[in-house]
């Protein structure tokens, strides 16, 4: 078989019509297909992304008003009832502390480890 066949190259009458209709019309032969596909690929997809969240909600159950009650109660350390959080207190809190007496001290690395200090 030789490397480049014998027959001659029958353009498309579709193609090319297409393609000298194109240079008129852009818009309505390009941009309008275009368009349509984003917004028909948008009205697909929805419900894809719907799934997804419907499926994390399965997952998520709703507390009863007991339960929640005793989560309140316990707090995460579970020792009784926690002291209402105050923004001005935390403020005042970290405002006695003495932040200006520190002491900088180098991380001990793993042996083999880069401590990035040149010798």
């Amino acid at each position: 078989m030789p490397p480049f066949q014998s027959k001659t190259y029958k353009p498309n009458a579709i193609a090319a019509a297409y393609r000298a209709n194109l240079n008129r019309h852009p818009f309505l032969l390009f941009g309008l297909p275009f368009v349509f596909s984003i917004v028909a690929g948008s009205f697909f997809l929805t419900p894809a992304a719907a799934l997804r969240y419907e499926r994390h909600d399965r997952k998520v159950q709703q507390m009863s008003r007991e339960e929640a009650l005793s989560v309140k109660q316990k707090g995460n350390s579970g020792e009784g009832k926690r002291k209402p959080w105050d923004l001005n207190e935390e403020y005042y809190r970290l405002q006695a502390k003495d932040l200006d007496d520190w002491e900088q001290r180098r991380v001990k690395r793993l042996k083999g480890e880069v401590d990035g200090v040149l010798k």
